[in-house]
């Protein structure tokens, strides 16, 4: 793979974590649509170390605000009593909000991934492209139901158990975790921006959790020579998904708080049924 063509990935790995698209569909569909070699699973996830990085770094305040305040402490000192403990319980419904995903993930995730190596199955391009059109159909229903009234400071356990299983369902290639969550948070009348939010501080748990097991695989990768691309691609790549990640974050949230879903609703379905029809055109051509 070309540095220009790693890079182009990265960014568009960047663009896709963080808006409700489907990271994982844009990584698997982009070579195929393009003809391009694919970077291969451990290049996905040096792609994934970067926009971890990315939402470590957008929220890493009000990560150590939770955490300290998880564990019992008045943190900041400045901060209410009401803040703080706004704060040890919102730490807390997102610990239990992280076990729907990484339960699902310690089962299945393996078997996902190797349904997804090159080259692609009818079967798994047809799951992406269905995933992409019904989840965007949920998200526009999700988005025009409810009555965005609830703020972040006002999630519960009922929050936490539903945003937290919706997570499980992004393991499927074209979900996309931040759409299936906002989605969740939608219908459980969040404002746009609060269902974000949690379903941001949500994630980050679960990709720390998967770049932890796997991080190691794409340095052993690296070293037997299973990627192909100088280590230095991977690094500038790493890189570029980062910065394209955290200004995703920070323009989606200041979006959302005047904007709908309804461009990435438009975005998903007709991406899905693009890509659809190609398979039908394929299939067609071979026969």
């Amino acid at each position: 793979m070309h540095l220009y063509q790693a890079v182009i990935l990265a960014i568009v790995q960047g663009l896709t974590e963080f808006l409700p698209v489907s990271s994982t569909a844009h990584l698997v569909l982009f070579p195929w649509l393009l003809g391009w070699p694919e970077g291969g699973l451990p290049f996905d996830v040096a792609l994934h170390v970067g926009t971890l990085a990315a939402v470590l770094l957008y929220f890493l305040r009000d990560w150590v605000e939770l955490t300290l305040a998880g564990l019992g402490m008045h943190y900041p000192a400045s901060a209410s009593g009401t803040q703080v403990q706004h704060n040890r319980r919102l730490f807390w419904y997102l610990v239990i909000g992280t076990i729907p995903a990484g339960f699902v993930g310690f089962l299945f995730e393996k078997k996902v991934d190797e349904s997804l190596q090159s080259p692609l199955s009818v079967t798994v391009t047809v799951t992406i492209a269905s995933a992409l059109i019904l989840v965007g159909l949920l998200m526009w229903v999700a988005d025009r139901m409810a009555n965005h009234t609830r703020e972040l400071n006002q999630s519960n356990m009922g929050d936490a158990i539903v945003i937290g299983g919706a997570q499980a369902l992004a393991l499927i290639p074209g979900v996309s975790r931040s759409g299936i969550t906002i989605t969740a948070g939608l219908f459980r009348n969040m404002t746009r921006e609060a269902a974000a939010r949690f379903s941001f501080l949500l994630s980050t748990p679960v990709i720390a959790g998967a770049a932890l097991t796997q991080v190691p695989k794409l340095l052993k990768a690296h070293h037997s020579g299973g990627i192909d691309m100088p280590m230095s691609t991977v690094l500038i790549s790493i890189l570029v998904s980062g910065i394209v990640g955290y200004l995703v974050i920070a323009f989606f949230l200041r979006y959302l708080q005047k904007h709908t879903l309804k461009v990435f609703v438009y975005y998903r379905v007709l991406f899905g049924m693009l890509i659809l029809l190609l398979v039908f055109l394929h299939s067609g051509h071979a026969r």
